[in-house]
């Protein structure tokens, strides 16, 4: 926890996921985009917010996350194509073009951080201008580390000795504190996604932390209350959020995924990574059964000819990907107490993510994490194909509620500032970046 007191930053800051009734009031008119950019997959929803407050898809786009690993861009050309083909399949559905998205964050290992911020008022009435003062200072803090702010969230208040103000406009006193929740990243790797997007000739609008948007869509109003740990099991990374109290309290990414229990299986039983892919699909499990062991599956040996196959028991499989989700559910539990979130969480988990589908993994969760555990699916939108429904979406659905409203301002203080458009919003981009 830190205490500072410096000058104000010029960069706007996003917020938490709010109620209903909040969100109702920032409804986005006119259509907009959003891209979801993971390690196994990327996607791209396009929609709009009708008269009735609910959000409709226009369009959608896949594609293979080509130039994408652990939620790095690693190679620039492919992951450019990669994104073009998958936003032009959204473009041509909704017959729109869009010139700016908002985008997860998964990139430069987000880190969550406290920081308790002091701030001179010398007897008068806060404003909203010292919210935005102290917000501003604690983004210019998290820039000197090398690092980007990327969600500046205030959690509680205090003014002078009364603790516990929830909103501390129009209150006298003559210092200010806040507890500030910070979502950062490695500045150079979100110059990288930053310069990747614009090469698509498209702008961001706003950069959404991954594991916060699939609680956006996967956890009900009472969850994010009583306390929550979201997990959203990626092919390539794994990302953590607890929600509590209707805020975001904790967020992380943990460098292990799917694709680890793919390459777990082509290694141990000598095939190719696209068999041992089907295999996991097919056949994966965490729980072994006494079938396992006398259904025998045939597998072909890399290297060798088409017609050069194993044989191996079902339970072979099943033995290998155990350890790996294991392995998982040891990291979540660690960085939960590391964080000092276990109690926080709460006593409930929602697993989302494509990795998550594996049958049993709800039951091992529950076990290792001695918490009520349920599959999390993203909620219902109108126009969403049913394959974009599933967990493996979740995080493109809350980017898409997240853009529409959900989650914006502290309050109803628009902290958002305006921004130039076009040629001169994207100088101020660079320079920024680069500053």
């Amino acid at each position: 926890m830190n205490e500072m007191t410096r000058r104000p930053s010029a960069s706007p800051p996003p917020s938490l996921p709010e109620e209903p009734e909040r969100q109702r009031r920032h409804h986005r008119t006119g259509q907009f985009g959003v891209l979801d950019i993971g390690s196994t997959k990327i996607a791209c929803l396009i929609g709009r917010t009708e008269s009735d407050g609910t959000l409709r898809v226009l369009g959608f786009g896949w594609h293979k996350a080509d130039g994408v690993a652990g939620g790095n861009i690693v190679d620039m050309a492919k992951a450019v194509a990669a994104i073009r083909t998958c936003v032009g399949q959204a473009e041509d559905l909704a017959g729109i073009s869009l010139r700016s998205v908002t985008v997860n964050l998964s990139c430069g290992q987000p880190e969550s951080r406290l920081y308790n911020w002091q701030w001179p008022v010398g007897g008068r009435q806060v404003e909203d201008r010292d919210i935005r003062d102290i917000i501003a200072d604690a983004r210019l803090r998290t820039g000197a580390d090398k690092r980007i702010a990327i969600h500046t969230m205030p959690q509680q208040f205090s003014v002078d000795a009364t603790d516990r103000v929830e909103d501390p406009r129009g209150l006298f006193c003559t210092t200010l504190n806040a507890c500030l929740h910070i979502v950062d990243a490695e500045a150079t790797a979100v110059r990288s996604l930053r310069t990747c997007i614009a090469q698509c000739d498209l702008e961001i609008d706003q950069l959404v932390s991954a594991p916060m948007a699939a609680g956006l869509a996967t956890l009900v109003d009472d969850e994010r209350k009583l306390g929550t740990t979201v997990i959203d099991m990626g092919g390539g990374t794994t990302g953590l959020a607890v929600f509590a109290d209707g805020q975001l309290l904790h967020t992380a990414q943990l460098p292990i995924g799917g694709r680890d229990v793919t390459k777990d299986i082509a290694a141990g039983l000598s095939t190719t990574l696209n068999h041992a892919e089907r295999l996991k699909t097919l056949y994966g499990n965490i729980q072994t059964s006494p079938d396992d062991e006398r259904e025998m599956l045939m597998v072909p040996i890399v290297g060798e000819e088409e017609h050069q196959l194993s044989r191996v028991p079902r339970s072979q499989v099943v033995n290998i990907i155990r350890p790996r989700i294991e392995e998982t559910f040891e990291f979540v539990k660690d960085r939960l107490e590391s964080a000092g979130m276990s109690r926080a969480a709460g006593n409930r988990v929602v697993l989302t993510g494509g990795a998550c589908q594996l049958a049993g993994v709800r039951d091992l969760a529950a076990r290792m994490l001695g918490r009520q555990v349920r599959l999390g699916r993203p909620m219902q939108l109108r126009g969403l194909p049913e394959m974009a429904s599933g967990p493996a979406f979740a995080t493109a659905s809350g980017l898409l509620s997240w853009a529409a409203g959900a989650g914006r301002g502290f309050q109803d203080l628009d902290l958002e500032e305006e921004r130039p458009a076009g040629l001169l919003r994207r100088i101020v981009d660079f320079l920024r970046d680069r500053i």
